[in-house]
């Protein structure tokens, strides 16, 4: 964003804490942990966050978990359109009265969906060019991964999630925090650790920092595997993070030897770990694996690996 478009945050009515905690008193909310739902009440936070995204005039931003409107106020002034993701029926319904009551000018830029944004492959209006969302931690990884998949017109994403899981969204390589979230966002983009937030931010204050992530979509690597043999390869390889990918690769290739037989043809050692190899490498050794093998299935992961 220029400077000249800094003023439109700066200027704009948002909510502090006293009115973040009336309107949620008033409309009977409390903060769950189903929705893993933890409100910004600090002005200054939701301008950073609109500020480091770099979203503009022309931008269609498409937020997740909007809560009671703290980041959506601070983006409406600045951008085209937000498209606002609720899950909670009653944040939902109360978000559009209050753009309409603090920001009348900025209420046609809003359009609402009441739905688990998990389940979206769709939305309404213009199509997306940008993702900007303080996400619920227990979903942020799936989240990020699903609008890049189903919203390809999605140039940039910045998101405020748990500061562990910003490291491991822009970990590389050989890092010991590397691993399924890292490759599987890397292949739709360039990364990076944008910034942290501490917890005096929200209420409830979480018992966890958070970190701001930004996601630059690029071309995918150049390969004859789909992305879904690629993340199956993934997936395999971390399962048992700490065997080499001989033995890691073994059941997704169909055993052992042809795992390593698999491993050569894409150049990489049979003995190497999965965390130290990059994107391109993981869809070479995609690229090599055996015909005629089913389709491979890991276990379920942990929390936010996801496809």
């Amino acid at each position: 964003m220029s400077k000249k478009d800094a003023p439109a945050v700066d200027d704009a009515a948002l909510l502090g804490p006293a009115q973040v905690r009336e309107l949620a008193e008033r409309l009977e909310v409390r903060p769950t942990k189903q929705w893993g739902q933890n409100f910004v009440v600090d002005a200054n936070t939701v301008r950073k966050i609109v500020r480091v995204a770099g979203v503009g005039p022309h931008d269609v931003v498409v937020e997740v978990g909007p809560g009671l409107g703290s980041l959506t106020l601070a983006l409406l002034p600045v951008v085209k359109h937000v498209t606002a993701v609720e899950v909670d029926p009653r944040l939902a319904g109360a978000l559009e009265e209050t753009v309409r009551s603090l920001q009348p000018e900025n209420a046609d830029k809003l359009r609402l969906v009441a739905a688990d944004a998990l389940t979206i492959t769709k939305l309404p209006g213009p199509d997306p060019t940008a993702l900007v969302a303080n996400l619920p931690y227990n979903i942020s990884v799936p989240v990020v991964l699903s609008f890049l998949q189903h919203f390809p017109t999605i140039e940039r994403v910045l998101v405020m999630v748990q500061l562990e899981v910003a490291e491991r969204l822009a970990a590389k390589p050989g890092s010991k925090i590397y691993g399924v979230p890292s490759l599987k966002a890397a292949w739709y983009a360039d990364v990076e650790l944008a910034g942290r937030v501490g917890r005096n931010v929200f209420w409830p204050a979480p018992n966890v920092d958070s970190g701001l992530v930004a996601l630059r979509r690029r071309k995918p690597p150049k390969t004859t595997a789909s992305r879904e043999d690629v993340f199956r390869c993934i997936d395999a390889a971390f399962l048992q993070r700490r065997k080499s990918l001989r033995g890691a690769l073994a059941s997704w290739a169909g055993s052992a030897d042809a795992a390593e037989r698999a491993l050569v043809t894409a150049g990489v050692e049979p003995r190497t770990r999965g965390e130290q190899l990059d994107i391109l490498t993981f869809s070479r050794i995609a690229e090599a694996r055996p015909e005629g093998v089913g389709p491979a299935e890991p276990r379920a992961r942990r929390r936010g690996h996801t496809s």
